[in-house]
This record gives C-alpha cells, structure tokens and sequence, in this order.
C-alpha cells in the first residue's frame, strides 16, 4: 500500500487509522470501557403526605448502608469490601473486591426529618421521608437501614 493511499483512507475514515495503531489501554480509557458509573439510580415519588425514594443497590447487605440527614440534606451511602479464597492442591486463587457510592440530595423544606425510615430488602434501598406540618422543627439525624 502506497504512502497516498494510507492518506486516502485516513481522509475517508478519519480516527479509523489512527484508532488502528493507538495502544488497546488508550482506547479502552478513552472510551470509557473500564470506567462505568458506580452510582445507582434513584427514583423519588411525591406521595400525599410523604416523599418515597428507592435506590437500586444489589449485592450490598444492610450494615452497608449509612443514611444521614444534615441541615437540610440527606446523604445516601454504601460501601462494601468482599474477600474470597480457593486453595487446592495445584493452586491458590485469592480475589477481593471494593464498592462504593455516596448519593446527596437537598430536602424539600416540608420533610420531618426525625421521622425518615429506611428499609433494605431484595437489592433495593427504600427511603419514607414523612411530611411535616407547618412549623414543625428540622433536626439531623442518622437513620438506621432496617
């Protein structure tokens, strides 16, 4: 293939050539292949006298989970570390592995925040945040996953 050709198919396709030669670990970083996002999705519902949030986190345990609320913000987090361990007579594997994510939200002014629960069951972490009354005082709290 001649110098002009090369030049051709680079004009005609551009990147393709120089995606063809870039080392595999530029690509796979610059395209984002290792790099997935680590924070799970939440869903928050307006209900009549509360406001629900549910969030995704398969895998986790309960005693995972911190929930606190702090002027007026709540903070969603979890972290869990896991260690596992073969030995056979040919081999030994041993492999950990690390998670972990922190979700914050600002709480609308009406939430009684000494009152919030939080459930863990089946993978999804469930949030009741009951409405105050008017007047009613705000105050920080750690909310314990049941």
């Amino acid at each position: 293939m001649s110098k002009q050709s090369l030049i051709s198919l680079k004009d005609v396709f551009p990147g393709v050539v120089d995606d063809f030669f870039t080392p595999w670990s530029d690509w796979f970083r610059r395209n984002n292949f290792f790099n997935h996002d680590t924070v799970p999705a939440l869903n928050v519902s307006d209900e009549k006298d509360r406001y629900k949030i549910t969030v995704a986190a398969p895998g986790l345990e309960k005693s995972d989970f911190d929930v606190d609320v702090d002027d007026n913000v709540l903070t969603i987090s979890a972290s869990s570390e896991k260690e596992h361990e073969e030995n056979e007579k040919k081999y030994r594997r041993r492999e950990y592995s690390y998670s972990s994510f922190s979700r914050t939200l600002t709480l609308p002014s009406d939430v009684k925040t000494d009152a919030i629960e939080a459930h863990y069951d089946k993978g999804i972490l469930t949030l009741e945040l009951p409405k105050n009354k008017d007047g009613e005082e705000r105050v920080e709290k750690k909310v314990a996953v049941k």
